[in-house]
């Protein structure tokens, strides 16, 4: 994907990316129009949403977003921006035909008394705690691989902070060469910049694509996943 479509694929993510939930349950309902007539299934429902994109009906792919993407964009600015990017539209559509293998996850967070955030995960018609919660370092999903992210620099496990590189920028770095990057000159600048992701995590919503994920916080802050070999690494941060 190019980084010229990627913003646009993004913002039309993120109108998907929040299915209706409850933190004690999920509501996947259907809402009253023939492309929503299965959505028991968060993979039904991205279906239907990209099938109704590819074939032009664009009311009832809008009548598949959350209530919060559509009191951000509205029903004419959905449709103006499917239809004066039709490439990047399709684009879309295609990314959401090929799923990550595996089952769609639910998930939810809580904060817990000391502040922290703690991912859950929707399996067999129940809550579960997510492995995150063993494995404080786990990158099995954006969320929790954001969380040990921030553990890792908040530590200063240089070791695990080499996990979270993807394999295009790992080249020369080591142990060594990232201490003295958190810790040198442009320390006080990445201390701003994780102090305000921490912050932003109890709320955060990525916004994933393919094997891509974008989290915007703060005041105009971003945090790009890339998924690489099952596991989720920092791509950018800034």
């Amino acid at each position: 994907m190019s980084r010229s479509a990627r913003p646009f694929v993004s913002r039309l993510a993120s109108s998907i990316a929040s299915v209706v939930l409850g933190l004690l349950g999920v509501a996947l309902a259907p809402v009253g129009c023939a492309a929503a007539s299965n959505t028991a299934s968060p993979e039904s429902v991205l279906s239907a949403y990209s099938h109704a994109i590819q074939r032009g009906q664009l009311a009832e792919a809008y009548a598949l977003l959350s209530e919060d993407a559509k009191k951000t964009i509205p029903f004419e600015q959905f449709k103006r921006m499917i239809q004066e990017n039709p490439e990047q539209a399709q684009e879309l559509v295609r990314a959401l035909d090929r799923p990550s293998a595996g089952p769609a996850r639910v998930t939810a967070k809580v904060t817990g008394a000391d502040g922290e955030p703690l991912l859950l995960v929707y399996e067999n018609g129940a809550w579960r705690v997510d492995g995150s919660a063993i494995d404080l370092y786990s990158q099995a999903a954006p969320e929790s691989a954001a969380m040990a992210f921030v553990r890792a620099v908040e530590n200063k496990r240089y070791d695990l902070l080499l996990r979270f590189v993807p394999d295009s920028q790992r080249e020369g770095l080591t142990e060594a060469t990232l201490r003295a990057a958190w810790e040198g000159e442009q320390k006080q600048d990445m201390a701003r910049l994780i102090e305000a992701l921490k912050a932003a995590l109890p709320a955060a919503r990525f916004e994933v694509v393919g094997e891509r994920a974008t989290l915007a916080y703060g005041a105009g802050g971003t945090l790009e996943l890339v998924r690489e070999h099952a596991a989720w690494k920092v791509e950018e941060l800034k």
